[in-house]
């Protein structure tokens, strides 16, 4: 079956992007599982990566019979365990000899572990976060979602940054200026509720220039975000209500909540990254199909080679 006839439109945008752009040399770290390993082959056919294959040779190796796949064209640097393969992958990137990571059978806190290093790890002034590009059936647009999967109960400061990283996304993708939902339990500021104030300074922020680049509004409840209808009945006036781009969730059990349902009981295809390291980093889960991982390298494809645009906006 030909993956690239079975997608949706915004799929489809996403797959358009790639074209002219040469590929991303790219680590996948730990790639152990048929799964991870057919990804990032899968994409590398595509070309959208050229992959370094790090970790233990005998299990690559392994895999790759299992899935019948050709991995011989591919670069593969050997190591004992997950752990020194994440070491190896960072120490690529910290030299410029990779463009960006991959995730491959591993847990996200060790892969992110050796990222988040303050001496040997790949850190910017940027707090890291990951951003999901979610192709909703039922709403008008692809529906960005931050942050799911790495921080838990980020500060007041680490929303600046995760809200400023994923509207940097969304312009590099040449989407425009974004509308930012901060969403909430409720719509309005309550001192009980703290993330009803922390969205209520975030915006404040922005109107002072602390963020730049899209609109913001919020405490707003997800129905107040993504349905005019509930907007309405509510009486709320907003630029960003019932019609947001992007959702920034309180914290990362809301999130991932969020994530789940969605992908899991509404089969929604994702694709993300972290931004705000060096390099973009490709994050899936390890249940991922192909198609999330093949979105997902786009997309770190068309940040790396576009993201100078953002400097536009500063």
């Amino acid at each position: 079956m030909n993956i690239e006839n079975t997608t949706s439109n915004w799929n489809q945008q996403l797959l358009a992007m790639k074209e002219s752009l040469p590929p991303l040399i790219t680590a996948v770290v730990h790639p152990i599982d048929e799964l991870s390993l057919k990804g990032a082959v899968v994409a590398a056919q595509k070309g959208i990566i050229t992959p370094i294959l790090i970790g233990p040779k005998h299990k690559i190796l392994n895999a790759a019979t299992n899935a019948k796949l050709d991995i011989s064209n591919y670069q593969l640097i050997p190591t004992k365990h997950s752990h020194e393969a994440v070491d190896v992958a960072v120490e690529l990137a910290r030299n410029g000899k990779a463009e960006a990571l991959m995730k491959g059978a591993l847990h996200t806190e060790e892969l992110m572990s050796g990222v988040v290093n303050k001496n040997s790890g790949l850190k910017t002034e940027r707090r890291m976060s990951h951003v999901f590009a979610l192709e909703v059936v039922n709403y008008k647009k692809p529906l960005f979602l931050t942050d799911t999967a790495l921080n838990l109960f980020p500060s007041l400061t680490d929303k600046v940054d995760i809200v400023q990283n994923a509207i940097d996304l969304f312009r590099i993708l040449g989407l425009g200026t974004p509308k930012v939902a901060i969403i909430s339990a409720i719509e309005t500021v309550n001192e009980k509720i703290p993330s009803t104030i922390d969205a209520a300074a975030l915006c404040k922020m922005a109107e002072r220039g602390q963020i730049y680049g899209g609109i913001l509004d919020g405490p707003l409840a997800f129905d107040n975000a993504i349905s005019l209808k509930s907007v309405l009945s509510k009486g709320i006036i907003s630029k960003v209500a019932g019609d947001a781009d992007i959702i920034v969730v309180p914290n990362i059990e809301a999130g991932n909540i969020l994530y789940k349902q969605m992908t899991y009981l509404s089969q929604i295809e994702a694709a993300g990254i972290v931004m705000g390291a060096i390099v973009p980093i490709i994050l899936t889960s390890r249940g991922s199909n192909d198609m999330s991982r093949m979105l997902s390298s786009i997309m770190a494809l068309v940040y790396t080679h576009k993201k100078h645009m953002v400097k536009i906006y500063e």
